[in-house]
């Protein structure tokens, strides 16, 4: 038996006010789209928590992340797995994932990633004693492949062999390799070899070395004095462009980072640094046109989706600010975008997967309700 995940279909449209960069002048028209908060179907029987992220693979199949423990007031056997897997049509398909023998299920689910060959790829956000340090990979039918580093062994930004509870993961089916943004515990982008796990390379903010040691965090008040930090902090999302360039987001230097794929430093563009809350770029993904030239960007604080016009590097505008309604967002964390240029958003705080459908029909948004501080997802 099937059901919906809410409780009432609902659809709407909106237009953002354009937010240009100071000096930039903005070069694409902001794009309209209608919202869906009612698109997933899971099985009656089948609870799930905190939704923290999705990944479209080949056939446009949606891949969702959530976190089991997050469930309150069911049995297991009532839970649904952490790794799920809905059909274009947003039927539930399966689910695996969870602790088994020979691999360490991570602590507390972060991303997840779809290689071209259907394998999963899983990071971990626990940072506490017995950390995840490690990476998992899974065929779509659920079986392991390979673990990458291991539970509570990272030794720091140098590490070749452990992650530090990693945030988000690219998978570059051409160049074969897996770009992981290692940023809760450690302060880098570092790359592996996508059939092998082998370390492959690293770098920091600015295309530098990450630091040898883990740096505090930077001043309330560090852009107001002119202050840019020339380390990470907080690197939470990862994308490669069809161009080969790789973006990441420095989530609490409010601040998204453009490089070549060997880390030469190239731009930078800064994500609502005057917002209420400094947590701000999180999730980024593309749109599907043949130049992707729009990059959005989720900003988890501030309950809202930044919309950047990639080749300039110029904010364009905003969509939505912090509600429960289609079109509203509760810690929007990590995303991606299908084949039609359909955005899926994991929303953290509001346990629901939103998506984003291309629309020509936009109209004014309400006013935006003032966002308030999140506990780290």
């Amino acid at each position: 038996m099937i059901r919906h995940l809410a409780l009432l279909l609902t659809l709407a449209t909106a237009t953002c006010a354009p937010l240009p960069m100071k000096g930039e002048t903005a070069q694409l028209p902001m794009p309209s789209f209608r919202f869906d908060t009612q698109w997933l179907k899971m099985p009656v029987n089948l609870a799930t928590g905190e939704m923290v992220a999705v990944a479209v693979d080949k056939n446009d199949h949606l891949w969702v992340l959530h976190r089991p423990q997050t469930v309150t007031g069911r049995t297991p056997a009532n839970v649904a797995p952490p790794i799920m897997e809905f059909d274009r049509d947003g039927r539930y398909v399966r689910g695996f994932g969870g602790p088994g023998s020979g691999y360490e299920w991570p602590g507390k689910e972060h991303s997840l990633a779809i290689a071209a060959n259907g394998d999963i790829w899983i990071s971990g956000s626990r940072l506490e004693a017995e950390g995840d340090d490690m990476l998992l990979v899974f065929d779509a039918q659920g079986r392991f492949v390979r673990q990458i580093g291991q539970r509570g062994k990272s030794t720091g930004n140098g590490d070749r062999r452990n992650v530090h509870a990693a945030a988000d993961i690219f998978i570059d089916d051409r160049e074969q390799a897996a770009y992981v943004a290692d940023g809760y515990g450690n302060q880098r982008l570092v790359v592996f070899g996508k059939d092998d796990g082998a370390f492959r390379r690293m770098w920091g903010a600015y295309g530098k070395a990450p630091p040898d040691q883990r740096p505090g965090p930077p001043p309330a008040d560090f852009h107001a004095v002119g202050l840019e930090p020339e380390y990470f902090y907080g690197v939470h999302g990862v994308e490669k462009a069809r161009d080969g360039t790789v973006y990441v987001s420095d989530r609490m230097h409010q601040r998204i980072q453009a490089f070549s794929a060997h880390g030469r430093y190239l731009r930078q563009v800064f994500i609502n640094r005057d917002a209420p809350s400094p947590t701000t770029a999180s999730g980024i993904t593309f749109s599907r046109d043949p130049q992707q030239k729009y990059m959005f960007v989720a900003d988890w604080g501030n309950h809202m989706i930044v919309v950047v016009d990639r080749r300039n590097m110029s904010v364009i505008g905003t969509i939505g600010h912090r509600g429960e309604a289609a079109g509203e967002f509760r810690g929007p964390h990590l995303i991606d975008t299908d084949s039609k240029g359909v955005i899926y958003v994991a929303e953290v705080q509001g346990r629901r997967v939103q998506r984003l459908i291309p629309s020509d029909r936009p109209y004014q948004e309400k006013s935006n309700e003032r966002s308030q501080p999140l506990s780290r997802p």
